[in-house]
């Protein structure tokens, strides 16, 4: 399709195409792989008394949840996945570029850093990077990749950064 400029991947990474200023409270969008075929759908429930955002398979299945904690000294957005909790994701309080932390349940946890805003930046555990979230890599306008490691969950991946994209966006 021609999204993609040409980039030598890894053996076993998986990247994502996702689209700027579509992350409002009850628009829907796609998330489309490498190959341009819909691997999730975002649903912004609208209506909601938080931000909530359900990332579902294409078949319509909920993959993870997506939620604005509220009542929170920093904003905080809970994903869930089958109903448990899957990771949290807030600003960090240090530092003078953006950083986000992400409390994943059960260990393993993770941090954010770079240009959250113009959607150049890292997810990393443990000093290793487990996706790399930039713009350089398309040639369609208003759309940003994510590229996720070999062996990483790519649904809770694409999760954290609808979640950071919903902390960094003013409705």
């Amino acid at each position: 399709m021609g999204l993609l400029r040409h980039r030598d991947d890894g053996p076993g990474g998986e990247r994502f195409l996702m689209r700027e200023k579509l992350l409002s409270i009850g628009d829907d969008f796609w998330i489309e792989n490498a190959e341009g075929e819909r691997a999730f759908k975002v649903n912004g429930k609208a209506l909601r008394l938080r931000k909530t955002f359900v990332l579902e398979s294409p078949s319509g299945q909920e993959v993870a949840r997506i939620q604005e904690r509220k009542l929170t000294i920093r904003d905080k957005i809970a994903i869930e996945r089958e109903g448990r909790p899957g990771a949290t994701v807030h600003k960090a309080l240090v530092g003078i570029r953006d950083r986000f932390a992400i409390d994943v349940d059960g260990g393993g946890d993770m941090k954010a850093h770079g240009n959250v805003v113009d959607h150049e930046y890292d997810i990393e555990r443990d000093g290793d990077t487990v996706a790399t979230i930039s713009k350089k890599w398309f040639r369609v306008r208003d759309a940003y990749g994510v590229d996720v490691a070999p062996g990483e969950d790519a649904p809770l991946i694409l999760a954290i950064t609808v979640a950071i994209d919903s902390l960094t966006t003013r409705d």
